[in-house]
């Protein structure tokens, strides 16, 4: 058979049956480029699409990409006016926040930001974001499962919007987690107090205060409330703390709790 004779020669069943599985491929390979602009499909949950979106800046891991990456977000769309929802540096403050949390899905003080901006302007997804505000937990917490301080803001959130078996689904796990971090206990026990759960809020101050922790507002206001009591046991032996987050911590009352461990005190 020559060159001509071959071109012309009808194909077999087997090579029919490659070329057709080729090409069902191949679209759904098109496919998911026209749906999502990258050759993977992004995981989602209805409207929240959970994964990294083609083209943009990142994904950084705010507890330990503190270099140039995190210097030229903060300075060009993370701004002192955005963070405090005064006015936007580079667009509306709801697209500025979606821009710092689409390269650092994990940045605590914007998901504050987000957060405080969704409560000021009384809607679920800001002006400007493309994701509600509830979409931005869900984002960080699936790129760092492990983010303790992120899972803390996320359960303050849904405190604060009266889903109290949510929020205390996500204390309990970082609670879980924690494991001799004095400063993560204190934290989940101020939360505890302010969606009034007070047993658990006395547990977390008891193991908070026996690995050494100081600040005495937990303390404070579980008496106030007549809640306090003093350990029955006699207080854990404080263990030398790793430092894994080494930023601040959200508080219910919206104050600014910082990280004894971290040295840099962040502004």
């Amino acid at each position: 058979m020559n060159h001509e004779d071959w071109k012309h020669a009808p194909a077999s069943g087997n090579a029919i049956s490659r070329i057709s599985r080729l090409s069902f491929l191949l679209l759904g390979f098109a496919t998911i480029l026209s749906i999502n602009g990258t050759a993977t499909a992004q995981p989602s949950i209805g409207n929240c699409v959970l994964g990294h979106i083609a083209g943009g800046f990142g994904p950084f891991d705010y507890r330990t990409e503190r270099n140039v990456n995190l210097t030229t977000v903060e300075q060009y769309h993370f701004t002192p006016e955005v963070e405090n929802r005064i006015k936007g540096s580079t667009g509306t403050i709801g697209s500025d926040l979606d821009y710092t949390l689409r390269a650092f899905p994990n940045h605590h003080r914007a998901l504050i930001a987000m957060m405080r901006l969704g409560e000021k302007l009384k809607t679920p997804q800001p002006p400007g974001a493309r994701f509600s505000v509830e979409c931005w937990f869900e984002r960080a917490l699936y790129f760092r499962p492990d983010d303790d301080i992120a899972r803390l803001i996320y359960a303050t959130f849904l405190a604060k919007n009266g889903r109290k078996p949510e929020a205390i689904k996500q204390l309990e796990a970082t609670a879980k987690a924690a494991d001799n971090n004095g400063f993560t206990h204190y934290n989940i026990g101020l939360i505890y107090l302010d969606i009034k759960d007070y047993d658990q809020a006395l547990v977390q101050a008891h193991i908070a205060y026996g690995l050494g922790v100081t600040k005495p507002e937990l303390r404070e206001k579980l008496e106030s409330s007549g809640k306090w009591k003093e350990p029955d046991e006699k207080p854990i032996k404080p263990q030398p703390e790793v430092v894994t987050q080494g930023v601040e911590a959200p508080n219910p009352n919206g104050e600014r709790t910082l990280d004894p461990n971290n040295s840099s005190n962040e502004k």
